[in-house]
């Protein structure tokens, strides 16, 4: 049995370097003196994602524990799953002091960097810099399996847990041997940014450019007369989408799996809503309050009636949708021509939507990776950046959280980098939101920044980035006002360094 302690050690290790080698080395060398059985739950505690989802548990919680710290490490992993397990299963009246009671219990065993530990992972913050990609590398070294393989199991399987288990207790063959299932949500294929068409033509060559809608994303499976549509998160939201499953029991297919888009449609002109209404039917459980009708409109297909269409080149899988979804198709043409690229673009403006994707026309589904492959142009710069503070408002915005400060992730390290503040583009609504969110995710103040976990993604339009020995990134925004919070996305989702620094002037990242 491998104690607690080995864990929160090897973490601190990740912590303590931004050199990759040196945090592949650390979790290679715990991964590789596990138990079967305390793989999965390892691997969960490192990313911060522990197996068995959401806790439930916040900081107020943990912070009036009252307890004093062990002396010596006693905790074993195994134990803190089973309290993971008891303490989701707890439930109805008086559960929330039985809870605190398995808490104490715990955190009374706990030494002190254990305690800190566990309290992180169960509140959902578990920033050590061991992100997936980090410890994906780190199961490759320590299986000696080879890394392609790892990852691209991990990414069929939407669940690096599984895929390091099989790694280190089965070998390549077994890795080999993970592939894409219906039913099971697969990590999406994500894309770069693009200043213009013809740009993104140059980069990528022959290329599908369709237009980009600004809906939420989806991934829907059927196997039968069974299917499941997921998040770009891969959460379930099935049930409150129905007309989403009418429509895809309609195709003329028994299994398929397919990548797309979700929105609602206003007026004769069917202009596409806002993206916020959109999202309003994701947060509600009965769809009948929110009477909306959304539409899908599908730009990939991952799997087809028994067969995985990931390795077949865009321009085959393009045809093979048409054929399966018809008018569900988003629109789009293959060219090598920038102007015919560019009518598309116009066409997509016109009709409302936020700009096109380029898409090499050969390229395969990297599932889960954010390839070069892929391009996304829109007239104005955009980014998904994660909020590390916020600052308290002062004039007619005083007593609200106003002033956000962004972070983009470092791809080196999994960290996120301070790039830029704004409190443009924000309505009293938003302010009010905002100041409820932020203080929800609060974990410490100083003077009037309040810092937070770094859980929320916000959508920002940019006029572009410039130099900056302000911040450590080397680069800041220039003009950056608020589009929306994007609760949909993942702060793994967020742009990158590179990303902001692809739009310093002259940059060819």
């Amino acid at each position: 049995m491998t104690l607690l302690a080995d864990v929160v050690e090897a973490a601190a290790a990740v912590a303590a370097t931004t050199k990759r080698n040196e945090k592949k080395a650390a979790l290679a060398g715990l991964l590789g003196r596990l138990d079967p059985d305390e793989i999965e739950v390892v691997v969960g505690f490192l990313v911060g994602e522990v197996r068995q989802g959401r806790i439930g548990i916040g900081w107020a919680t943990v912070a009036g524990l009252d307890v004093a710290p062990a002396d010596e490490p006693s905790i074993t992993i195994g134990e803190v799953d089973c309290t993971i397990d008891e303490l989701q299963s707890t439930v109805g009246p008086g559960s929330q002091g039985r809870r605190s009671e398995m808490l104490i219990g715990l955190f009374a065993r706990a030494t002190a960097d254990e305690a800190d530990f566990l309290g992180r992972l169960f509140v959902g913050e578990m920033r050590t810099g061991a992100l997936a990609g980090v410890v994906t590398d780190a199961v490759a070294v320590a299986s000696g399996v080879k890394l392609a393989s790892v990852r691209r199991a991990a990414m069929l399987a939407g669940d690096l847990g599984t895929v390091a288990r099989l790694a280190l207790t089965e070998g390549a063959d077994a890795i080999d041997t993970v592939g894409l299932e219906p039913l099971r949500p697969v990590l999406p294929m994500l894309a770069s940014t693009s200043e213009s068409v013809a740009a993104a033509i140059e980069e990528v060559g022959e290329a599908s450019v369709e237009w980009k809608l600004d809906g939420a994303r989806i991934q829907v499976h059927r196997s039968g007369d069974d299917v499941r549509i997921y998040t770009r998160n891969l959460n379930d939201l099935t049930d409150r989408l129905p007309e989403i499953v009418e429509t895809v029991l309609g195709f003329d297919a028994d299994s398929l799996v397919l990548d797309g888009e979700v929105l609602g449609f206003m007026g004769p002109e069917e202009s596409p809503q806002a993206f916020q209404d959109t999202m309003s039917r994701f947060g509600r459980d009965d769809a009948t309050s929110n009477p909306t009708r959304l539409t899908p409109h599908f730009f990939d297909v991952l799997h087809l009636d028994g067969t995985d269409q990931i390795d077949e080149p865009l321009r085959v899988r393009r045809e093979r949708l048409a054929d399966l979804t018809g008018r569900h198709l988003i629109p789009g043409v293959i060219t090598d021509v920038a102007v015919a690229g560019q009518t598309v673009l116009d066409e997509a403006l016109a009709r409302g939507h936020e700009g096109v994707m380029v898409k090499a026309a050969d390229s395969t589904y990297d599932a889960g990776r954010r390839g070069k492959s892929w391009r996304k142009v829109k007239p104005v710069h955009t980014l998904d950046l994660v909020v590390l503070g916020v600052e308290w408002g002062s004039g007619r915005r005083r007593g609200w959280l106003s002033n956000i400060h962004m972070g983009a992730r470092d791809p080196d390290t999994g960290e996120f980098v301070m790039v830029g503040k704004t409190f443009k583009g924000m309505t009293d609504a938003m302010l009010e939101w905002q100041t409820e969110r932020f203080t929800e995710l609060k974990t410490g103040e100083d003077g009037h920044v309040v810092w937070v976990r770094p859980e929320q993604v916000v959508e920002v339009a940019v006029d572009g980035a410039q130099s900056s020995t302000r911040y450590p990134g080397g680069v800041a925004l220039r003009f950056a006002r608020v589009k929306q919070y994007r609760d949909d996305k993942a702060t793994a989702d967020a742009d990158t360094l590179d990303a902001v620094r692809s739009l310093l002037p002259g940059a060819r990242i």
